[in-house]
């Protein structure tokens, strides 16, 4: 979001707020507690994937089952073209604006995103304005995207084993796609690397927008003479990266460039969060700041 229009929303939060306060506190009285939750997720325009999506909140109400869920959506691109769907999804300030006006006093913003680049830093930034406006939110927590603690990486890398496809042997590689980033945070997908290889050092993982990328797991594939590959999301749904980028028949697709090496490749379009174990690492974060909130 331009700078600019970021202010003219906050401006109008602001309003929202003071308008809030006015009619909910009245002469200074306290506002009766009211909680809720925010799902942030980067978002996704391909109908098959928002199944995980659907799986996360289902595990969410099905935990805390009197807090309302709201989503929202922290890619501007992909909520516009879900408009031009006839889909409306918020971006995170907007659904912060809504949650505030309609009286919500607590809430936890639970972080969908895999590891915490920009996207999550400005989430938060953003999410704890709120908290300092007139008539906002008594208690605002952010919680961790999936990869945040050293526990975290061990957690994921044994869920993401688990559900290796049963037909994979073990000279056969497996090389997941993360997105990738220019934050520091991007160092995570190299640890997750370290720990996928002292358990089976045919697991790979590279990214689309950062460091390894594809040409680097190329090269180590062909020096291994690896002759198959399984290709799997390490995102928390098999979107248009996973569908594209990943499988798809274009000529710099990871499945095409692997190919002209040489190496079979068999994609397996399931996102992070349609596995139980990695919902339940997400569910493990919003749990400690639904517990923050409550002190």
């Amino acid at each position: 979001m331009k700078k600019n229009a970021f202010l003219s929303i906050l401006v109008l939060l602001v309003f929202i707020g003071l308008s809030s306060a006015a009619l909910a506190n009245g002469h200074g009285q306290k506002r009766p507690t009211k909680k809720g939750i925010l799902l942030v997720a980067f978002g996704t325009s391909v109908p098959k994937a928002q199944i995980a999506f659907q799986h996360i909140e289902e595990r969410v109400k099905a935990v805390y089952p009197g807090i309302p869920v709201r989503w929202a959506y922290t890619s501007s691109m992909i909520r516009k073209k879900l408009a031009r769907q006839g889909q409306y999804l918020d971006s995170p300030e907007m659904a912060l604006a809504k949650m505030m006006d309609e009286g919500f006093t607590h809430v936890a913003v639970q972080s969908l995103h895999t590891i915490g680049g920009h996207e999550f830093h400005d989430l938060r930034r953003n999410a704890h304005a709120f908290a300092n406006m007139a008539g906002g939110f008594e208690r605002i927590q952010v919680g961790n995207p999936l990869l945040a603690t050293q526990k975290d990486l061990l957690r994921v890398t044994d869920a993401i084993i688990k559900h290796i496809p049963q037909t994979r042997k073990r000279e056969d590689a497996v090389v997941l796609m993360g997105h990738g980033s220019t934050h520091p945070s991007n160092a995570f997908y190299t640890a997750m690397m370290y720990h996928f290889q002292q358990k089976d050092p045919n697991i790979f993982v590279g990214t689309v927008e950062g460091a390894p990328g594809i040409e680097d797991i190329k090269n180590i594939l062909i020096q291994k003479k690896t002759k198959k590959a399984y290709l799997m999301p390490l995102m928390s749904v098999a979107g248009d990266h996973a569908k594209n980028d990943m499988a798809g028949d274009e000529e710099d697709s990871w499945k095409s460039i692997l190919n002209k090496a040489g190496i079979e490749c068999i994609p397996v379009l399931k996102g992070t969060a349609e596995y139980s174990e990695i919902v339940d690492i997400w569910v493990d974060h919003l749990g400690i700041i639904l517990s923050r909130i409550n002190k």
